[in-house]
């Protein structure tokens, strides 16, 4: 498994332990996060499923992006991440949501900063992490797992985290 398979259990056992689930709306990650998620055991009980938007209509039409922002910023903004978290957390009727939109490759927009993406965790209709990633890898494909890495890297860290207070 190219995800870590402890740390995967570990969100679930948390998830399944707290009776929550979670959902995944990508872009950049292009399906890592939902393939990361479903892969975990008995990942049914915590993993209410994902949508993959690449283009500024399906996240318009499925998530509810601001079409205006959108297209001001190629769809890569924290603004949508955060949007796309909550989004997909109320179509899957779920407490958390993870949003990630980003550059997996060197397009224009991305040429002076470099490959980064924002990702953002909401839980039960506010944000609990909202958050910018850049990666050191050169593919598009390792960038890709990359970040979905670092992603759930993180929302265990902020599941930990939120189990303290």
């Amino acid at each position: 498994m190219i995800y870590n398979e402890g740390t995967i259990n570990s969100i679930k056992d948390i998830l399944i332990s707290s009776e929550e689930t979670i959902a995944v709306a990508e872009s950049v990650t292009a399906g890592h996060l939902q393939a990361a998620f479903s892969a975990g055991i008995d990942a049914s009980k915590y993993f209410q499923g994902g949508i993959t938007a690449y283009n500024i209509g399906q996240k318009a039409r499925h998530l509810h992006i601001d079409p205006i922002l959108g297209n001001k910023v190629n769809c890569v903004a924290a603004k949508i991440a955060d949007t796309m978290a909550i989004e997909v957390a109320k179509m899957f009727a779920s407490d958390y949501g993870i949003g990630i939109t980003g550059y997996a490759s060197i397009v224009p927009e991305c040429e002076e900063e470099g490959l980064f993406a924002y990702f953002s965790l909401s839980y039960r209709g506010e944000l609990l992490l909202s958050d910018k990633l850049t990666s050191p890898e050169k593919l598009p494909y390792e960038v890709q797992v990359d970040y979905a890495k670092k992603v759930i890297k993180r929302v265990l860290e902020c599941l930990h985290s939120k189990r303290k207070d």
